[in-house]
Formats: C-alpha cells, sequence, structure tokens
C-alpha cells in the first residue's frame, strides 16, 4: 500500500537534496508518492516554513530540519501501519478523508480562493477607497450641474450617516466647514449665518446639501471620512510592511481607537438630549470639525490595526492549504503521465 510523504524544500539546500536521497533509498521497503512543495512559491509557505527546511509531513507524523534515514524509516512505517490498520478496522469515512487530503482535484472554487487570499488586502482597500470617494463626487456633480447623479449618491448614503450639514465637509464653498455656532468657533461662519437655517432643526441641517456661495457637501460626515481615511491608511502600511504587523493589543484599541470617539460622540449627545438630570453631567456642547477629525481617525487606523492582521493570519492559511493543494495535483498530474499504469 502506497502512502504520500510531503516534503517541504527549496532549492540549493543541500539537507533538502539528502532527505529526497534518503527517501528514495527507502523506496523500495516502504513505497511512497513524494510530494516536493518548494516554500519559495508562496509567501505563507516560506514564512512557517522557510527557517525550518527540510519538513516531511507523512500522516500524523512530521519531521523537521534535522532528522535522519532512521528517522524518514520510522515515521514512514508508522504511517504505513497506521494506514493498514485504519484499513482494517474498515474505515471508509477515514478513506474519503484520506483522498480529499491528498487533494487530487482542483477547480474554480479552488482558484478563486487562492486569489483572493492573496489579494484580499488590496481589495479590501479599493472597496473601502471607493466608499469613502463617492461621497465626494458628489458636490463635485453638483458644481457640474449634474444633480441627478449627484442626488442619487446622497440618497444612497443616506441611511448610512446623518449628514448634517453643520457636522459635514463642503467642497468649492467660502469654507471647508460650517460648524454651530455652539462649537464656539467665531473665527469662522456658524451654519446657520452661512445658510440662514435654524441650526436645531435636525432635518433642514440633513437636507441642506448647498449652494454656489456655501459650497456642496460631502455625503459623509467628517467623522465618518476621517475613519475611513484612516482604515485605507492602515491598509496601505499593513501592504507595504508586508502584511507582517501584529494586531494591536485589545487594551491600546480601547484605549486609544474607542475611548477618545465614544466620549466625544456620547457627551455631545447626552448634552443635547435636554434632559435635566444630564444637564449636570453633560453641560450642552458641540464637537468641532478638529476633534471629529482625530477620535475618527484614531478609530479608523486602531480598528484596523486591531482586526486587520487577524484577517491575514487566516488568509494565510487558506494560502497555505491552497498552495499545498495546487501543488499537490500538479504533482500527482506529473507522476500519472511518467507512470500511466500506475
Amino acid at each position: 500500500m502506497t502512502i504520500t510523504v510531503t516534503l517541504y524544500m527549496r532549492k540549493d539546500c543541500a539537507p533538502c537534496e539528502q532527505a529526497k536521497t534518503d527517501l528514495a533509498a527507502i523506496q523500495p521497503d516502504i513505497p511512497h508518492r513524494l510530494v516536493e512543495i518548494d516554500v519559495e512559491l508562496d509567501s505563507a509557505m516560506r514564512e512557517k516554513y522557510g527557517a525550518e527546511v527540510p519538513v516531511v509531513e507523512v500522516g500524523p507524523y512530521k519531521l523537521r530540519t534535522t532528522f535522519t534515514k532512521s528517522d524518514l524509516v520510522m515515521s514512514l512505517g508508522a504511517a504505513r501501519d497506521r494506514k493498514n490498520q485504519i484499513n482494517k478496522l474498515s474505515a471508509p469515512g477515514y478513506a474519503k478523508s484520506a483522498r480529499a487530503d491528498q487533494g487530487m482535484v482542483t477547480n474554480g472554487a479552488d482558484r478563486l480562493s487562492l486569489w483572493f487570499s492573496r489579494h484580499w488586502l488590496a481589495l479590501a482597500n479599493l472597496l473601502i477607497f471607493l466608499y469613502v470617494g463617492l461621497p465626494f463626487l458628489a458636490p463635485v456633480l453638483m458644481k457640474a450641474g449634474a444633480t441627478l447623479p449627484a442626488s442619487i449618491i446622497y440618497a444612497g448614503y443616506s441611511p448610512l450617516c446623518h449628514q448634517f450639514g453643520f457636522r459635514s465637509f463642503f467642497l468649492f464653498g467660502e469654507q471647508p466647514y460650517y460648524p454651530r455656532a455652539a462649537a464656539g468657533m467665531p473665527d469662522v461662519l456658524s451654519f446657520g449665518q452661512a445658510t440662514g437655517l435654524n441650526e436645531d432643526s435636525l432635518n433642514a441641517a440633513r437636507a441642506y446639501i448647498g449652494d454656489e456661495k456655501v459650497g456642496y457637501k460631502v455625503a459623509i460626515c467628517q467623522r465618518d471620512v476621517a475613519i475611513y481615511i484612516a482604515i485605507i491608511a492602515f491598509g496601505l502600511l499593513f501592504a507595504a510592511t508586508g502584511r507582517r504587523l501584529r494586531p494591536l493589543h485589545w487594551i491600546i484599541w480601547l484605549a486609544v481607537g474607542i475611548f477618545p470617539i465614544a466620549l466625544d460622540g456620547f457627551s455631545q449627545l447626552f448634552s443635547q438630549l435636554r434632559l435635566d438630570f444630564l444637564a449636570v453631567l453633560f453641560p450642552y456642547r458641540e464637537s468641532t470639525p478638529l476633534l471629529r477629525v482625530i477620535t475618527g481617525a484614531l478609530f479608523g487606523f486602531t480598528t484596523a490595526w486591531f482586526g486587520l492582521p487577524y484577517m491575514e493570519d487566516n488568509m494565510r492559511e487558506a494560502r497555505e492549504l491552497l498552495v499545498r493543494k495546487f501543488i499537490t495535483v500538479n504533482n500527482h498530474q506529473i507522476s500519472q503521465s511518467d507512470n500511466p499504469k500506475s
């Protein structure tokens, strides 16, 4: 009964060549099919096995770096005996699993999964870029007179953001923002001064898009803009470092990412509920554009730092399994073409 032996190796590796020689010498006594995997072909393989090659896997047994021919004989013999014993016990479930583990067939889903596991970060950065870019396209379209597509963008983002004019950026106007008078920024026109609208009317602030003088608002608020741009910034940094940054500790994420944005947002919210018992703890306040940008950027950057490395760990494991499967299938097909009667 033939067993499958997987050898993780690299070119110009003397111990790897010795392992292949030893395995060839064992072949007459313990028939096996050798699957060679060059760890340099994939970053996940290189990171996991690069410092340890050669690595031999046979059944549940694994040998790393330094091993002798006797170690190979023992491991292959144990794997062969184990397989024979399982077959004697008539375990069809195991036989089915063993055939699946050998990965004799690949399909389009495997190729798509491998592509996605390699390019997921670029795809995520692109999608977030498009998500935060479209709201900036809306005022550009308004300025160009294309009101219908601009209105579609504003309407599409309406369920995703409050779109209050006094908490949004504006393009092509006198100022990049028009805060409420309560924000305490005397050097800029307030939203009420610029638009003539009642600053306490949330519906009016939400519906207001702008005009030639004031400019046209971005379709998501200042804080959301900062959050998503910061996520992209970390995504680009993560890619530039080869996806090697480890996840941010959750305590730092809470302290630097969550606490500031929660303090700024909730203190503002509670202060504006106009409830007497809250007024003592939360005097009326309106956050400034600078505070919204800072807290949003901290939240976006630290959240990405907390989450993206974990996603990469999962994708790396998927890449390793898929690359191993593709190489196994390729080697099997080559061996079948060389030995058509096997």
